[in-house]
């Protein structure tokens, strides 16, 4: 098993942070292209039974998630 895992998602305050990250961080090079689009989402964490508890005071970050190319 490859160390490089198949999805990398980016968490972004804003849209275009997000969008630049591809060139930024070469994931062409790396063999990565983008998967779906890139649109906000409030992120939560569930431990254990507990209700669903916001993570990152309830902000929504935009997401962008980047997947391995099949070789």
């Amino acid at each position: 098993m490859s160390d490089t895992p198949k999805r990398v998602t980016i968490l972004a305050k804003s849209f275009s942070e997000a969008a630049m990250e591809f060139h930024r961080s070469k994931m062409a090079a790396k063999g990565y292209r983008m998967e779906g689009r890139i649109e906000p989402h409030a992120f939560q964490i569930i431990d254990g039974l507990e209700p669903p508890k916001d993570l990152f005071d309830g902000d929504a970050y935009f997401a962008v998630t980047f997947i391995k190319k099949e070789d």
